[in-house]
């Protein structure tokens, strides 16, 4: 006669948190909030300083006190002052014409190259692909000479089409990219039902593709704007007195005395092109991170 003895079932035991875990986690969130909070200081630091020294008076423009004093709004009223050969407001508007332009350009063609890359199949598809990701890593500065001969020969020295051009060779590789990313993780089924419904292959990715892409195309906006209205090399030698950018007016700012450099005013106008983009950011900063991330992860 046997006897089975069968052994009755423990419950796992949970590892029990020990003082020095509980130290080991209080030590990786105060190393993260410091890594933060350096960020933080690097990042927003320099800004913080040029906004400290726009509204404090001229005469004060290098007192070393880390919080404002002596407030005065004289400096953007000098950013203003035409009389000194300082035409900023006309700089904004040259800006915002070779920034939107280029945009607007950027998008429209990149759009349609980034559709065409991601869901088409043609010879030398990832030829296309190599060249236009290289073209992004290509120096702008070997392109001075060249261009500036160029469109000295077509007399284009001075005039909007002289940085919006080039602007879009920088800003479309980019465009390209993201939006190419993005077209990729798009359901295909989704497409192929709008062809079955009687839709042309280009209808489909107007009325169907293009509407999910949304958000990656206004945060590529985002991107290439900022990108055009932040170029300087070009602009410096490209530009004419009617055509120049804010970030050619800014550097060539003078004051009451041609041998002193107006700081204070230079502080103020830097504040005046950063605090609108800084703004459209913080407003739509969602849109941006969604269209970074959109199709980052394949369902």
């Amino acid at each position: 006669m046997s006897i089975s003895m069968t052994k009755e079932p423990t419950a796992e035991r949970e590892p029990v948190a020990t003082q020095s875990d509980s130290w080991r986690r209080r030590l990786g969130t105060v190393r993260l909030y410091l890594g933060v909070a350096i960020v933080l200081v690097w990042g927003l630091g320099p800004f913080y300083w040029m906004a400290v020294v726009a509204f404090r008076d001229p005469a004060h423009t290098f007192d070393s006190t880390p919080w404002p004093t002596h407030m005065t709004l004289e400096n953007f009223r000098n950013a203003f002052d035409t009389s000194r050969g300082n035409d900023f407001g006309k700089a904004l508007l040259n800006s915002v014409i070779i920034g939107s332009v280029t945009t607007v350009v950027a998008l429209l063609l990149g759009v349609l190259a980034a559709y065409a890359l991601a869901r088409m199949t043609f010879a030398g598809k990832y030829l296309v692909s190599g060249l236009i990701l290289s073209a992004s890593m290509f120096p702008a500065v070997v392109l001075v000479t060249p261009l500036f001969q160029l469109f000295t020969d077509l007399g284009w020295i001075g005039q909007y089409q002289a940085m919006i051009i080039p602007n879009i060779s920088f800003v479309l590789p980019m465009t390209v990219y993201i939006l190419a990313s993005f077209f990729a993780e798009l359901p295909w089924e989704l497409e192929e039902a709008a062809r079955i419904d009687g839709a042309s292959k280009l209808q489909a990715f107007r009325l169907v593709m293009l509407p999910l892409a949304a958000p990656a195309v206004f945060t590529t906006a985002i991107l290439a704007f900022i990108a055009s209205v932040n170029e300087y090399l070009l602009a410096r030698l490209l530009s004419g007195e009617q055509t120049k950018p804010v970030t050619v007016a800014i550097a060539s700012f003078s004051g009451n005395d041609p041998l002193v450099q107006p700081y204070a005013a230079i502080m103020a106008a830097g504040v005046i092109v950063t605090v609108p983009l800084v703004i459209m950011v913080l407003i739509f900063q969602r849109r941006i991170i969604s269209g970074l991330t959109a199709g980052g992860v394949k369902s």
